[in-house]
């Protein structure tokens, strides 16, 4: 009796630990790292444009002294950042079909729900072509620095490598949305197909990604100095962009937030996340990857968007507008979708 005690026993203590084997690892958020994560990767977002509005209300920066800023930022700084991000992704050693194909899923669902609305948009509450593409950048793009300071707080340097799989998937596509977005309903005068494509080759954040991906695929490692000047010209794109966002803020209008700003935020901060970790969850990704997915999706918009709206005819206050309203929502949207998000997945794949 006793023999066969124990051989039930161990017997059933050899599957408990063979389902422990198996069992796919799921990352265990706790509040309070996540807030942590968090809040120190936007204060510092929030403080950069504080600072740029400051100069901007003090005169401390001229009117085309901004110009000078603003046009080196879209040439040279973000696509110095774009293409030294792409060329430094290791694709290798993650997942990346499960968590590209769920962000790019994600953006293109979000990118074809806000065009859907776009007429209703335009009738019901006039929302004019400009505004429009705010609201489409603010709806669909993500900040990469955030994204990359909040993994690398929680998983290390699996966190980084795995929004490097993000990077390489989102910033390409949503630069080509953002640039037909522009074409298509910004306002300027209707352009031959000549113009449109020599606008598109021509444009730095189209030409960056592809320089990007072909140095990362097909060319040689590139020479220690030619690295290095990308990535500290690539440094400059963060505060400089933000700088910029703070300069073209209007206070007083982003106290009483419309339509265009709730909608574009709503979107971007809660519907996102939600889109992306659906469609991980159909195609198999779970644990850090799955968490690096929620945090890819959940972080606000760009200040890359504002850039591009000063310079292809968007609304460039509203933009500024939604990017730090998101910021600030942000502070508790992010730890709320993370935590409640992954203890979902976790739950489904126990």
């Amino acid at each position: 009796m006793w023999t066969g005690l124990i051989r039930a026993k161990r017997q059933s203590s050899a599957e408990f630990h063979e389902g422990r084997k198996n069992r796919r690892w799921m990352p265990v958020l706790h509040p309070a790292p996540v807030m942590s994560a968090v809040v120190a990767s936007l204060i510092p977002t929030f403080l950069i444009i504080a600072t740029g509005w400051l100069c901007r209300a003090t005169g401390f920066v001229s009117e085309a002294q901004w110009s000078g800023i603003e046009r080196a930022t879209y040439v040279i700084f973000f696509p110095a950042l774009i293409i030294d991000t792409l060329y430094r992704a290791d694709l290798s050693s993650v997942p990346v079909l499960g968590v590209g194909g769920a962000l790019i899923g994600a953006i293109l669902l979000m990118s074809a729900l806000v065009l859907a609305i776009r007429p209703l948009l335009e009738r019901r509450f006039g929302i004019d072509g400009p505004s429009f593409t705010s609201i489409f950048q603010g709806s669909t793009r993500w900040n990469t620095f955030v994204g990359l300071a909040v993994a690398g707080s929680l998983l290390g340097p699996r966190g980084i490598a795995l929004i490097a799989v993000a990077i390489a998937a989102m910033v390409p596509l949503l630069n080509l949305l953002a640039f037909y977005v522009f074409v298509r309903f910004a306002g300027r005068p209707r352009q031959s197909p000549w113009a449109i494509l020599r606008s598109f080759v021509t444009n730095p954040f189209i030409w960056s990604c592809a320089v990007g991906i072909a140095l990362n695929l097909l060319a040689p490692p590139l020479p220690k100095p030619i690295a290095t000047y990308i990535e500290i010209m690539g440094r400059a794109a963060l505060a400089a962009g933000l700088l910029i966002v703070g300069a073209g803020l209007d206070i007083r209008r982003l106290a009483r937030p419309g339509l265009p700003h709730l909608l574009a935020s709503g979107l971007k901060l809660v519907l996102m996340p939600l889109l992306a970790v659906a469609l991980a969850r159909f195609f198999g990704v779970s644990g850090a990857n799955l968490l690096v997915t929620i945090i890819a999706a959940s972080v606000p918009t760009a200040s890359a968007a504002y850039v591009l709206a000063r310079q292809m005819g968007g609304n460039s206050s509203l933009m500024a507008e939604i990017l730090t309203l998101q910021t600030l929502a942000a502070l508790l949207s992010m730890p709320v979708l993370m935590t409640l998000l992954n203890d979902c997945a976790t739950a489904l794949c126990n």
